[in-house]
């Protein structure tokens, strides 16, 4: 086989090997995810449905929560910053969530219960949702998979995400950030003063 020959062969498997592992490791393609949440609707906790556009003007922070976590005693930090910014136009959305060890098994009535004789929680519970798998509700399918935060699924319980003031998602923290953290509260500070 001459140079040329075997030049030209080695030239075609090559652009064939470099097409195919372009074709492999092509860049994900984010132009189609949203990263606004004004257009799901949530179920309360008395099963009344809520369109999260309601919310349009306030800065939320979003987070699965469950009663017999480690991570529970995070109500009173969340009740804490609930309390010191909500005049400013923050609000919390908590969905209990019973997807982690079971660690949230009560009804609603319980589970508000538990959080107002507990924490005397007095921001917003919704309805339990599913945060994992093929049933997850369609406020964690949008917190997950967006452009802006990481992908993947929620970790744990107590995982938070912050929604800027026209619904666009544009933090998120994991479970063991806690509430009245410099993280967190620095990041509600600057959304609240845009």
């Amino acid at each position: 086989m001459s140079f040329n020959r075997l030049l030209r062969l080695f030239t075609s498997i090559s652009l064939i090997a470099i097409s195919t592992v372009s074709a492999f490791f092509k860049p994900i393609d984010n132009s189609n995810l949203s990263d606004n949440i004004r257009d799901i609707s949530v179920k309360s906790m008395e099963g009344k449905q809520i369109k999260l556009s309601e919310f349009k003007g306030k800065v939320l922070l979003i987070v699965n929560v469950a009663s017999k976590c480690g991570n529970t005693p995070q109500y009173a930090g969340l009740e804490k910053i609930y309390e010191k910014y909500k005049s400013k136009g923050f609000e919390i959305l908590a969905f209990p969530c019973n997807d982690f060890g079971g660690q949230e098994p009560g009804t609603n009535e319980e589970i508000k219960e538990f959080c107002s004789a507990t924490y005397n929680v007095s921001f917003p519970l919704f309805d339990k949702v599913k945060v994992l798998g093929k049933e997850k509700a369609p406020i964690y399918q949008r917190l997950t998979n967006n452009s802006v935060t990481a992908n993947g699924d929620v970790k744990w319980n107590f995982e938070k995400f912050l929604i800027d003031r026209n619904g666009n998602i544009v933090a998120r923290f994991g479970n063991k950030v806690k509430p009245e953290s410099e993280e967190i509260i620095q990041s509600i500070e600057k959304e609240l003063s845009k």
